[in-house]
């Protein structure tokens, strides 16, 4: 940081002397074009969408604010020239730099002195710090899921809505959606004429000036529902109480900026579907008659969201809600979400909580407080009930009044905390500010909003691949710096987020995610382009490997389910050769009709047995246990995982060995003429050898690669 740095009062004074300018709602538009703008050509493409993590861009909430500044006087639309709104746009980017330079400057400052007093890296952060990753973080929710989650977030209020305000929820949803519609033709327009010619300022603004009539049109609404909308989101007073970047900004409820012209400016798409998805609950608490539907409303909604998204992923007959915990006579407990997916369960706890404006400003009680009524309490509840149910001896009843059975010992306790907005800085916040416990049951809590499990569920769709997340993440909680959820998530989708023990700090860098937004938004809005991200959803497509995970999926045992988790976790090499081995036995299998295996060695002196059998049987199921049990004697190994297969690669049946290993000798004696486990690299080879062999004569040197003979060697 510069040694002569200003204060960030200086700096806003300069930004709202410039704001004031006339004309000044040209750079604005001539800045939206520049930095919102995302272009491509046929397809989307992951590489489209990188300039939109340039430090050198705008982000929404620097937009917002220079527009707040620029309303807390009359809007002055004097058409200026060309080189004034090109300095404007100039001096603009240079303040905005400042001032994210003295807004950063006390988190740099109390880092250095916590250096300087050899404190500790991990030490909590006053609230002042919190300032700079709020104001600056990654978007919570992209601008298409506040617009498709509207009617379900708003659509039991619609009776108030309509009395109140002259709109149903899904009218409103409409309207935004035709502005932003318009925006979009319009910005290409401007586009392909800005590269034949030099623009006036004027074109700048015409993607972004909107009439009534053009919105009805192009909605389909009433124009007396369109009038109410619009008088509704239009900015109707001077914001002369926004002073600071921590003030309520009246721009950002409502984005629609009165022209004097019978027109209105709209200059982001995110800016009316946010204030469209966050605005009506404060309408509603207004209203002191209503405020208790309206919370009960928004509490439902949480719930709600959460099992719709994890019953697609699960299954309904699996995802639960409101399930209280009984014992005795006494509710001890109650989980707004119950997942149960074999031994394994998640605890959901919502909760509709935002950060006040107080703590936006860096107010550090009040940061912690909000903290405390939105995560703190809602892990908590989950902690308690995680308690209960692995104590057992607890009745689970949902709010239907139907029994909900645990059929397995619970191995897994996954906790969920939601919360239904925009938290700034959520996943910063969760590092610095909750206290929690863990057991080898109860794994620590995953602090999340209704956005981040939409994406989630969206792109790991199967339990094993959501779970398989799940247990990665927090596994290297500690190990990874981010920003925002979404950049964690697209890198797993990418490589994997299983990282070797030599690593300590993992930095993940915002721009990660360009191929999950471009696959979110492919999704969501339409657009040509993939669908799924490249990386561990599309390198094993169609293999063995892949058929095994689906498999084990449908059949959650206990046996096989922590396989599954242990074959999500690997490395690309290590599921070729998964993929590899079965497609050598089965071959055999298939050309003999014998029984044919390979083993395979994991992290942490784990291994997994693979066996093709022509048909199950109780003889197959005790030789895979036997053959199992001397390989995990001979590795020494805690844990050996076995599956056995039928010569089209199904899964017949699995076997889990997990105990600590402890001389014996018996089983000495039984290892005694086994062979230490090849490597994987060789043991393939000759697999793939042998299974193009049409016949190994006793004799014969054996197909395995140790020199010695078939009868000697892998004939036994």
């Amino acid at each position: 940081m510069k040694s002569n740095a200003r204060s960030e009062a200086d700096i806003f004074v300069d930004l709202a002397k410039l704001t004031a300018s006339p004309g000044y709602a040209y750079a604005i538009a001539q800045i939206c074009h520049r930095d919102n703008g995302l272009i491509y050509s046929e397809a989307l493409k992951p590489s489209d969408m990188e300039r939109m993590f340039s430090n050198n861009r705008l982000i929404r909430t620097e937009v917002t604010t220079l527009l707040g500044l620029m309303m807390r006087q009359q809007l002055d639309l004097t058409v200026p020239s060309v080189d004034t709104v090109e300095a404007y746009v100039k001096r603009t980017d240079e303040l905005m730099e400042e001032l994210h330079h003295a807004l950063s400057g006390p988190m740099h400052a109390s880092l250095l002195a916590a250096l300087a007093a050899d404190n500790k890296a991990d030490a909590p952060r006053p609230g002042e710090m919190m300032r700079e990753p709020i104001f600056y973080a990654t978007e919570s929710a992209y601008s298409f899921q506040y617009r498709d989650l509207l009617p379900e977030k708003y659509g039991a209020d619609d009776a108030w809505l309509v009395q109140n305000m002259g709109f149903t929820i899904s009218q409103a949803q409409a309207i935004a959606r035709a502005m932003c519609v318009l925006m979009d033709e319009r910005a290409t327009q401007v586009f392909i004429e800005a590269k034949v010619t030099k623009l006036p300022a004027e074109a700048w603004l015409y993607a972004f000036e909107y009439a009534s009539d053009e919105i009805a049109q192009r909605s389909g609404e009433d124009m007396q529902v369109v009038e109410a909308f619009l008088k509704t989101f239009t900015l109707g007073s001077d914001n002369s109480q926004f002073q600071s970047v921590g003030d309520f900004n009246s721009v950002a409820a409502t984005p629609l900026l009165p022209t004097g012209r019978g027109t209105v400016l709209l200059f982001q798409h995110y800016a009316i579907y946010e204030a469209l998805y966050e605005s009506p609950f404060f309408w509603m608490w207004a209203d002191e008659g209503y405020r208790p539907t309206a919370m009960a409303n928004r509490g439902a909604f949480t719930e709600q969201n959460s099992a719709r998204r994890l019953a697609a992923v699960f299954g309904d007959a699996n995802v639960h809600t409101n399930v209280n915990l009984h014992q005795g006579k006494n509710i001890v407990g109650e989980a707004d979400v119950l997942v149960v997916f074999g031994d394994r369960i998640i605890i959901v706890q919502a909760k509709a909580k935002k950060l006040t404006l107080e703590a936006r400003k860096g107010n550090d009680g009040r940061l912690k407080a909000d903290f405390s009524a939105a995560i703190q309490k809602s892990y908590d509840q989950g902690w308690e009930c995680a308690n209960a149910i692995v104590a057992a001896g607890c009745r689970l009843q949902d709010d239907q009044g139907r029994e909900v059975t645990l059929t397995h010992a619970i191995k897994e306790v996954f906790l969920f905390n939601v919360i239904s907005d925009h938290y700034p800085a959520l996943a910063i916040q969760a590092h610095e500010y909750l206290k929690y416990q863990s057991t080898d049951v109860i794994r620590p809590p995953f602090v999340m909003d209704v956005f981040l499990l939409d994406a989630m569920t969206e792109m790991l769709s199967t339990p094993l691949r959501l779970l398989s997340y799940v247990r990665m993440r927090l596994a290297v909680a500690g190990k990874v710096s981010l920003n925002h959820e979404l950049t964690a998530l697209a890198f797993h989708l990418r490589t994997n987020l299983w990282l070797d023990d030599e690593y300590n700090m993992v930095m993940l860098d915002d721009s990660i995610a360009a191929d999950l937004d471009t696959a979110m938004m492919v999704r969501r809005e339409g657009i040509a382009g993939e669908r799924t991200p490249p990386g561990i959803l599309t390198r094993m497509a169609g293999t063995y490997y892949e058929q095994l995970i689906t498999q084990i999926e449908a059949r959650p045992e206990a046996a096989t389910l922590e396989l599954g988790f242990i074959l999500l976790s690997m490395g690309e090499d290590s599921c070729r050769r998964v993929h590899q081995g079965i497609e050598a036995i089965t071959r055999q299998t298939q050309r003999d009709g014998m029984r044919h295996d390979f083993s395979i060695g994991l992290n942490g002196g784990r291994g997994i047995c693979f066996h093709c059998n022509p048909a199950p049987s109780p003889g197959a199921v005790a030789a895979l246990k036997s053959h199992c049990a001397k390989r995990k004697y001979k590795q020494r190994s805690p844990t050996w995982f076995g599956v056995s297969v039928g010569p089209g690669g199904d899964v017949q049946f699995g076997v889990r060995l997990d105990f600590p290993w402890s001389p014996s000798d018996e089983m000495e004696q039984i290892t005694k003429g086994m062979k230490d486990g090849a490597p994987a690299a060789s043991m393939l080879a000759a697999l793939a050898r042998q299974a193009s062999l049409q016949k190994v004569g006793r004799n014969d040197p054996c197909p395995c690669g140790s020199g010695r003979k078939f009868k000697k060697c892998c004939l036994p």
